[in-house]
């Protein structure tokens, strides 16, 4: 895990009786200007949401509650802990000694203190990791342990407990001035925790939520504000509990995908057809689109509509994407059917670097229009095509990652997209003999 510089924190008395008494538990330039036009509200909804980049979270799990759990579930969540994607474990005075020697030594080491007394029986031992690869870092509620933990050369966490306005600034105010904060909050709303995000995202205090067994709440405190707390302190009790959650975790990964150019090699206007447009819960960056196709060779990039159109306001959250049978690719080397795609259905966004992230249905738009079938060659002689509606606004990404509108594509011209092994079941890629037309 990474380290992060110590701080030393505020040790006057006031300070220590602030945190102790308020702390608690194209080869053709399109025919339309490229810059993409803001939508009519930019204060409500920015026309652009930077794509961050994939960061390891700092998860943590909560010692104390495995004393209320039998032998056999206790064995088992240390064992999974160590396995897992957990790097770090919150030990008290009264099970240090037992848990200390039994879980990974992978794990991060984080001893909770409730008062000096604790401090000057465990002191000496924690200090002693002070120069080891992992030293412990020292969680308190208590000001003075935590200074006196810094004097010793070790990392720390001020632990506190919001339930009012009051507390709330204090953990903010106190918590930068430590390496780590673990706070928890009396009520359910995200607001406080949007706001201590607000205070510290530009310090290098490490922000942990305390989200208990809650599964939710822990992969939401880690997305809220697209910045995050920077991890969750979880006691999860069962293994459904972590299975549900690591199952969650994996549906917000968003791995890249290799996005190569194609060169157009036929383009064919047909009648009629029914095709879909695909509303999300989110708005387009520029370059970013989704990759749709008719087979499982491979998709081409489409282009959301973020660029003027003379004839009607901008949908920067919309994609007129491609006839009904089409494949949308997704992360994670899966694909769903345009047809399957509802409100609440979770779709894989690409921008032209290859970047990806998660977004939602909020809804999709089916109707008859005319049709045009659009055929290109990408790498490795890989035959990809996909079927949009035949009308001037709709379009798809150049190699330049510019729009190219639909109706003046010509053989020769560049798109983005990809090409792949072929070969799908119920959107999961399997290996097999196949010939898609």
């Amino acid at each position: 895990m990474e380290q992060v510089e110590s701080k030393r924190p505020a040790t006057s008395k006031k300070a220590r009786k602030s945190a102790q008494e308020k702390a608690s538990p194209s080869k053709r330039e399109p025919t339309t200007p490229l810059e993409p036009a803001p939508p009519a509200n930019t204060a409500l909804f920015p026309a652009t949401t930077e794509v961050r980049e994939n960061r390891e979270h700092v998860l943590w799990y909560d010692s104390n509650v495995l004393k209320t759990l039998d032998e056999e579930t206790r064995k088992a969540i240390i064992q999974r802990l160590g396995q897992g994607r957990y790097n770090g474990i919150v030990l008290y005075a009264d099970n240090f000694e037992l848990l200390n020697e039994a879980v990974s030594p992978r794990l991060q080491r984080v001893v909770h203190l409730e008062d000096m007394g604790e401090w000057e029986k465990f002191g000496k031992l924690l200090q002693e990791t002070a120069g080891k690869e992992k030293p412990a870092i020292v969680s308190s509620y208590e000001a003075q342990i935590l200074s006196a933990a810094s004097e010793a050369g070790l990392r720390t966490s001020l632990r506190i407990h919001v339930d009012n306005a009051e507390s709330l600034h204090t953990s903010f105010h106190q918590g930068m001035h430590y390496d780590h904060l673990m706070v928890s909050f009396k009520d359910p709303t995200n607001i406080p925790l949007e706001l201590v995000i607000a205070e510290l995202h530009k310090t290098n205090t490490v922000l942990l939520k305390e989200v208990n067994q809650d599964v939710d709440d822990a992969v939401i405190a880690l997305g809220v504000l697209e910045l995050g707390s920077d991890g969750v302190l979880a006691s999860f009790t069962s293994m459904e509990q972590f299975d549900r959650f690591a199952n969650k975790m994996d549906a917000q990964t968003s791995p890249k995908i290799d996005i190569e150019v194609g060169v157009i090699d036929r383009i064919t206007h047909l009648g009629l057809g029914y095709r879909a447009c695909i509303d999300t819960t989110h708005m387009f960056n520029p370059d970013e689109g989704i990759l749709v196709g008719s087979t499982s060779t491979g998709g081409i990039l489409c282009c959301p509509e973020v660029f003027h159109l003379p004839y009607m306001e901008l949908r920067p959250f919309r994609i007129n994407a491609a006839s009904v049978h089409s494949y949308v690719f997704q992360s994670n080397d899966r694909t769903s059917y345009i047809s399957e795609l509802r409100a609440g259905s979770q779709l894989t966004t690409v921008n032209s670097k290859g970047e990806t992230r998660q977004v939602y249905v909020g809804r999709t738009k089916t109707e008859i229009r005319p049709l045009l079938l659009i055929e290109a060659t990408f790498p490795q002689n890989r035959k990809v095509n996909i079927i949009m509606q035949d009308d001037w606004h709709v379009r798809v990404f150049s190699d330049k990652a510019t729009p190219l509108n639909v109706t003046e594509l010509r053989p020769g011209d560049r798109v983005l997209g990809f090409g792949t092994e072929p070969g799908r079941h119920v959107g999961v890629k399997v290996d097999e003999h196949i010939i898609e037309l």
